[in-house]
């Protein structure tokens, strides 16, 4: 299982999904560029002591990412057309999120295998990244069998 970051716009939302990635067994992808400069300094304050200890690829570019996806590419987003609930997961998928200022644009959906939504109250727009990325990891985990022992 891996959790892909589109273009993410802010620092700490980035190091908040390698420390879930590390506890959870997930390897990230970030697919650039970035809305931050990623050098060391960055990387220590964003991801603390778990950036060791998470698989993270970084790619140059959507083209770059799409041509090495493994397994199913799942799509979360607010225009996703399965609710999370319904939402069946495989243990290789690469579950996807936009970046945090404009979301995923049409070529990325287009890409997906799977869109999903986290159904929310009226009125109300999105979730955090690092928390929609830990609801969906959760759910993908339970219903694949993938939490750690």
């Amino acid at each position: 299982m891996r959790i892909a970051l589109f273009q993410p716009d802010i620092a700490g939302n980035v190091g908040a999904v390698l420390r879930l990635a590390a506890c959870l067994g997930a390897g990230v992808d970030l697919i650039e560029p970035m809305g931050f400069a990623w050098n060391d300094k960055a990387r220590r304050r964003s991801a603390m002591d778990y950036e060791s200890h998470v698989e993270v690829v970084r790619h140059a570019d959507w083209e770059a990412f799409a041509a090495e996806v493994p397994g199913r590419l799942v799509l979360f987003t607010t225009r996703g057309e399965v609710r999370l609930p319904e939402a069946r997961f495989e243990a290789d998928d690469t579950l996807l999120f936009g970046s945090e200022s404009a979301g995923a644009p049409d070529l990325v959906h287009t890409r997906a295998d799977l869109t999903v939504r986290i159904p929310l109250r009226p009125g109300l727009r999105s979730l955090n990244l690092a928390v929609t990325a830990g609801i969906a990891l959760a759910e993908a985990l339970r219903q694949t069998g993938g939490w750690p022992e």
